[in-house]
């Protein structure tokens, strides 16, 4: 019994120490595949993006190149350069008046025609009229001066003439020298009053014609022949000429020959001269071209918003009066034209070939500027030529290997 006793108490310690350790065993056992199949999954995404980089870095790298190509043609360039301005009379009178005063009369309208020393407006001319009939009195009173003047002349004349007769006489007893001085100075003085008084008689002819002229004035008349284009004043307005001449009236001398001033950019100025042709469109005449010439170009500049332009002015044919005073303009300027020349598109000069032979993108390297490219057994070739003129999308061929129809190059883009 104490045997027993005793043996059971050690069967039944054994169990409770071997239970963990089953347990960590099971545990770690069911840890180990899924570790192994984790690892075999980022090993295949690993291959599988591998794999995708480097099929897409050989076919990118192998990629063909599709080149866009024009034919050499040959026929007409013109060059042209565009400019904008207003239409306006070749010669236009502002009319004015130099005398102040109030406006008694208008007696033209804008758009009537006038001629030359017609009458436009009258000035009151009370105060003018006034002016003239005094300046006549005093006229009258200057030349009454010179007839009191000349008989006192005759008077003094006469009274030193006796005077030295009787000093002849008496072999110089009488009168004495004392009297002969008196006598001859106070004709002297006779004979300077004289002058004086015909001087104030032509001081107040003066003023007279004067007072006369600014009563012409005030009658304002046309200087020219022409259309009145402007009236800035109307019956009873006061006209103060001070500094400067108050303007009644704008005259256009001749609306059949008109003038165009356009302001032509710098970077084209140096080829517009003289003699060269133009045409020009208005918004009131859509669809319409007029012609005009090229008459004098501005050396003086205008700078507007930092961009330089030079004042051009061209002279306009207006037979129809189809054009008025003041229209905008948009004028295309012909500077050059060329008959029969080998013919490109600007493309074709710009065009640098991009090669990819190891799936690099490199750029050709240009040797000259004036160079083109042509397809040879399917690979991009230069060809140096000589460019001439341009008018922004063809270029003139001055010299070169090339000949209507060659192709050449003016563009490039990767097959897909």
């Amino acid at each position: 019994m104490n045997m027993s006793h005793d043996k059971t108490p050690a069967a039944s310690v054994e169990p409770a120490n071997q239970t963990p350790d089953l347990a960590k065993m099971l545990v770690q056992t069911q840890k180990k595949p899924r570790r192994g199949r984790a690892i075999l999954v980022w090993l295949l995404l690993f291959l599988l993006v591998f794999a995708g980089a480097y099929y897409w870095y050989q076919a990118r790298g192998h990629e063909e190149i599709n080149y866009l190509t024009s034919p050499v043609t040959r026929g007409e360039l013109v060059v042209t350069a565009t400019a904008t301005g207003t239409i306006q009379p070749t010669r236009t009178v502002e009319v004015g008046s130099e005398l102040s005063g109030t406006l008694e009369a208008i007696l033209v309208n804008e758009n009537d025609t006038v001629k030359k020393g017609q009458l436009l407006a009258v000035l009151d001319t009370a105060r003018l009229n006034d002016a003239i009939a005094k300046s006549s009195a005093a006229l009258a009173a200057a030349q009454a001066q010179v007839l009191l003047a000349q008989a006192t002349v005759a008077e003094t004349r006469a009274t030193f003439g006796r005077l030295q007769t009787v000093f002849k006489l008496s072999k110089g007893k009488v009168p004495s020298a004392s009297e002969l001085e008196v006598a001859d100075a106070m004709l002297k003085r006779a004979l300077a009053n004289e002058n004086a008084a015909k001087a104030s008689v032509m001081q107040a002819a003066a003023e007279l014609k004067t007072n006369e002229t600014n009563l012409q004035k005030g009658q304002i008349t046309s200087p020219v022949d022409g259309v009145v284009l402007t009236r800035e004043v109307e019956p009873g307005n006061t006209v103060v000429a001070a500094m400067s001449t108050p303007i009644l009236f704008t005259i256009a001398e001749n609306l059949t020959k008109m003038e165009l001033q356009v302001q032509v950019d710098e970077a084209d100025v140096a080829n517009v001269s003289p003699g060269q042709t133009v045409t020009f469109t208005v918004a009131a005449w859509p669809g319409r071209q007029f012609p005009a010439n090229i008459e004098r170009v501005g050396l003086g500049s205008t700078t507007t918003d930092n961009v330089v332009t030079y004042k051009t002015i061209l002279s306009v044919d207006n037979d129809d009066l189809a054009l008025r005073p003041g229209m905008t303009a948009s004028a295309t300027i012909t500077v050059a034209e060329r008959q029969d020349v080998l013919l490109v598109p600007n493309a074709a000069l710009r065009y640098i070939p991009l090669t990819g032979e190891t799936g690099q993108t490199v750029r050709a390297s240009r040797t000259s500027t004036s160079q083109v490219w042509s397809l040879q057994r399917d690979k991009p070739e230069s060809i140096d030529i000589t460019a001439g003129l341009s008018n922004g999308r063809l270029t003139e061929i001055v010299s070169g290997d090339l000949k209507v129809g060659d192709l050449v190059i003016v563009g490039q883009e990767r097959a897909k």
